[in-house]
């Protein structure tokens, strides 16, 4: 899907905040699309922006607590495989409808997990929405293994870029997974890292947005 696609596989687990932070920073940044899989310093939930700060803890129980930029449910992370896929506005895919991005993100993550053994299937058609809790709600293009929902995500779309967050509820995803949905998304491969001005950018706009009472409770 994208030409060159830069993939940093982040190996330092961080806070929730932090986290939504790196990924806000990085599409502001974004030439070529950015692939990164990412860690959670402790058990966490994240929200979508449009998610109730009151029913995100209810689903929380004492886990820690994000909302996120982008849409989406409430997920659980600290067992699954995070990642984030950052698209430029220069970037040609960024002119592909959000669905379509969508579905070939996830198209390409079943494609890897076959690679490994794992089958899996796309949801085809949209089933009636029971809950706020992203995995109870299967939506066209998301991942399912054995009709169990494994792999969603969220997105937002500005005039800037488009931000995707995914996760896959899914154990044992290894370095050999990670490579094949790299390889299945890029034509080159670029490997990368968190650079030390993109984290002093992260930190700060964590510490004024994503930790801050205003954003977590503003719904």
């Amino acid at each position: 899907m994208f030409s060159e696609l830069v993939v940093l596989d982040d190996p330092t687990p961080r806070p929730g905040p932090l986290n939504m932070a790196i990924d806000e920073v990085l599409l502001g940044r974004a030439r070529s699309a950015i692939l990164r899989f990412y860690r959670w310093s402790a058990p966490s939930v994240s929200f979508g922006y449009f998610v109730s700060f009151s029913e995100a803890c209810e689903i929380a129980s004492n886990r820690a607590t994000v909302r996120r930029w982008t849409g989406g449910g409430i997920v659980p992370h600290g067992e699954d495989l995070t990642y984030s896929i950052m698209i430029g506005s220069r970037d040609d895919a960024f002119a592909l409808a959000s669905k379509i991005i969508y579905q070939r993100v996830h198209l390409a993550l079943g494609s890897a997990l076959r690679e490994i053994g794992i089958v899996s299937a796309l949801v085809q058609t949209e089933a009636t929405k029971i809950s706020d809790a992203c995995f109870a709600n299967p939506v066209v293009s998301d991942v399912i293994e054995n009709g169990r929902k494994i792999a969603g995500a969220a997105q937002r779309k500005t005039r800037g870029g488009l931000l995707h967050q995914g996760s896959i509820q899914r154990e044992n995803l290894d370095e050999r997974f990670r490579n094949a949905f790299a390889r299945l998304l890029g034509n080159r491969i670029i490997a990368g890292s968190i650079g030390t001005d993109v984290l002093r950018a992260a930190e700060e706009l964590a510490a004024t947005k994503y930790a801050t009472v205003d954003w977590l409770q503003r719904r």
